[in-house]
């Protein structure tokens, strides 16, 4: 099992975690567990390997499937042990995004895609689960909060994989990297309140 499968499975159950949570915060049967599950988890893949003419990965690869399944089941039984489920969905999500912009900005640099679709596939990887989710589940999508740093760190994670690749670093290293850097910033967000500057409406000028 080679490196990017080994972070594709491993962002698809995180992903697939958290979608699950906010199923359990939403009160939905184990049918709704399992939809929001796979809707989170095979998302942003989903949309990376169609835009990059693949065979999507839990078509190619049914056990990602069984991944987001058993994910869906483990979270409906024990969700209610879990003191603060929105926290939990938070830093769930943000070591997914990490672990998912590596998997899509790697696969697109092994296909040998220029630096600027290497980043757009990283992010995508990275966003699109998480934003699909949010909005079947009626909530504010954490990609479009006020000054909320989440499409930020994929940008930054997806720039550490071309940067890695540009000073010959080992695939290894910079999917590293490329995890170490988006979670990084993501964290910060979430511990000590880092956020972008927003937009502020002012009176026309007379």
């Amino acid at each position: 099992m080679t490196l990017l499968v080994l972070l594709d499975y491993a962002a698809t159950l995180v992903f697939a975690l958290t979608g699950a949570l906010v199923a359990s915060r939403a009160q939905l049967d184990i049918v709704g567990f399992a939809f929001l599950a796979g809707l989170t988890g095979l998302g942003g893949g989903t949309l990376r390997d169609v835009l990059l003419d693949r065979t999507p990965v839990w078509i190619a690869d049914p056990n990602y499937l069984a991944v987001v399944t058993l994910a869906a089941i483990f979270v409906f039984f024990t969700a209610h042990l879990i003191e603060s489920r929105l926290k939990a969905i938070h830093w769930l999500d943000a070591v997914a995004l990490g672990v998912a912009v590596a998997a899509g900005a790697g696969v697109a640099q092994r296909m040998g895609q220029p630096a600027a679709v290497v980043m757009v596939m990283g992010i995508a990887t990275g966003c699109a689960g998480g934003l699909a989710r949010d909005v079947v589940a009626n909530e504010v999508p954490l990609v479009l909060k006020q000054g909320e740093l989440y499409v930020t760190c994929a940008l930054v994670g997806s720039l550490a994989t071309v940067i890695a690749a540009a000073l010959g670093a080992a695939p290894a290293l910079s999917g590293i990297l490329t995890v170490a850097a988006t979670f990084a910033l993501r964290a910060g967000s979430l511990a000590l309140g880092w956020r972008l500057p927003v937009y502020k409406p002012r009176p026309p000028r007379a």
